[in-house]
């Protein structure tokens, strides 16, 4: 029987339902719908960078959502059709990430993207998703103060990994004197603007505060300034490259861990297995994951992880977000029975739940960011991280740091929100589902 676009539309008539019910209008723009229902698969964009400074941990957020697609299609896949990731290499360049991300949505016709790291990366492609009505899955942790209706946001926010963290370096280590370092991008610098605040909250003090060229990997002189400053702790927000090429150097230039740790939220078990675990050893990481997380959740994980990549791969936290998102895209296409966009922005992703490696994780309904949980972690010998601190519970992301915009928040289900999105995206510039209480 041939499948006509009116056919289509009927069949996604129960999902969309329940958006006109609620009072949220589809968006102005629906994507065709009908080629992602009439093909014999589901196409799934996957965009990291496998070659280029990133690609030392873009390749391992490919990885996992390449693995999970294989378990989700080896139980039958997603309303009776397999998954088929459509890839893209963007090389860890800001505007091929965009026009990489255009060719997903309007040659492919994706029905969404799993994609990006750094934040210079998501924001390059985020007026792209807004423009023509994509789903972006976007799992690296990142500096918040953000919010758009098309991105859902599964890694950690400032709340969920720096809140603990700075006062934990304080209390439990009792470094207070701090030595700030980091890429010179947005992250790096809101990242430290969110840890700046929390030093003025619990006494600590910044010595120094520099950044260096994104992809750049000569630090002696940095170094030799961390050596002579008085500085106690080195937070670093160093990423790719150059997170490796730093521990090393440091290491060579005779600072151990126990002189000055180097805590950071970036450095992950991947950069580790890049540089040796000598060069990281005793330094710290926060994050809502490591490799050594003791659940059967994990030991699966891992194992399935290593089936797959070899015996010596890793796993990460920013990869174990790429891997449950995945899972979190397939429960939402299945939940509403459609693959349009506003059905999986409405209906689809919040509230989903999964049983991570991580722990149970959820999609918040208001805000389109991750429940995570709180971790700190000590690398060790074996290039593994032993858990020194972990949340009693699942933590809320709040992607409006609250020290820095205590009037600010996210909620797509607020009124006010709803009939801001109702109008055309060239209407008006504000998209996101941020409101000022």
């Amino acid at each position: 029987m041939r499948i006509t676009r009116r056919r289509v539309l009927q069949g996604t008539a129960a999902g969309l339902g329940g958006i006109l019910a609620s009072g949220v209008a589809p968006y102005h723009f629906v994507r065709n719908i009908a080629k992602a229902a009439e093909g014999d698969t589901i196409k799934v964009g996957i965009l990291h960078s496998l070659s280029g400074t990133i690609a030392i941990i873009e390749t391992s957020l490919h990885n996992a959502e390449l693995l999970a697609i294989d378990e989700i299609n080896a139980k039958g896949g997603v309303m009776g059709k397999k998954i088929e990731p459509v890839v893209e290499d963007p090389q860890s360049m800001v505007q091929v990430f965009a026009d990489k991300a255009k060719k997903l949505l309007l040659e492919d016709n994706v029905v969404a993207v799993l994609g990006c790291y750094t934040s210079a990366s998501r924001q390059s492609v985020l007026p792209i998703f807004e423009e023509h009505n994509g789903v972006l899955l976007y799992p690296t942790l990142y500096e918040g103060e953000e919010c758009s209706k098309n991105c859902f946001y599964t890694g950690a926010v400032p709340n969920q990994q720096l809140e603990d963290f700075v006062p934990w370096i304080i209390n439990t280590l009792g470094r207070k004197n701090f030595y700030l370092i980091g890429a010179n991008y947005i992250y790096p610098k809101e990242t430290n603007r969110e840890v700046k605040a929390l030093l003025k909250k619990y006494g600590g003090t910044v010595v120094a505060e520099e950044y260096s060229p994104l992809g750049s990997t000569e630090f002696s002189t940095n170094i030799n300034k961390i050596a002579s400053s008085g500085c106690d702790v080195v937070f670093s927000d160093l990423v790719g490259d150059q997170v490796v090429a730093f521990y090393k150097q440091y290491k060579e230039y005779g600072i151990t861990a126990k002189d000055i740790p180097i805590c950071t939220p970036i450095t992950t078990e991947q950069e580790i297995a890049a540089m040796g675990p000598e060069n990281a050893l005793g330094h710290y990481t926060s994050f809502d994951y490591f490799q050594s997380v003791k659940s059967p959740e994990n030991e699966s994980f891992v194992a399935k992880y290593k089936a797959k990549y070899g015996k010596d791969a890793v796993t990460n936290a920013v990869m174990e977000c790429a891997y449950f998102q995945t899972f979190l895209l397939a429960q939402a296409i299945e939940k509403v029975k459609s693959t349009d966009a506003d059905a999986l922005i409405f209906q689809g992703l919040p509230g989903q739940e999964f049983q991570a490696p991580e722990g149970k994780i959820k999609i918040d309904e208001k805000n389109h960011h991750t429940w995570l949980w709180s971790l700190i972690g000590r690398a060790n010998e074996e290039g593994q991280f032993d858990i020194v601190y972990k949340s009693k519970d699942w933590i809320h992301p709040e992607p409006w740091f609250s020290l820095l915009y205590p009037h600010k928040t996210c909620d797509f289900t607020d009124p006010r929100v709803v009939e801001r999105l109702k109008k055309p995206w060239s209407a008006e510039k504000d998209r996101s589902g941020t409101i000022s209480m």
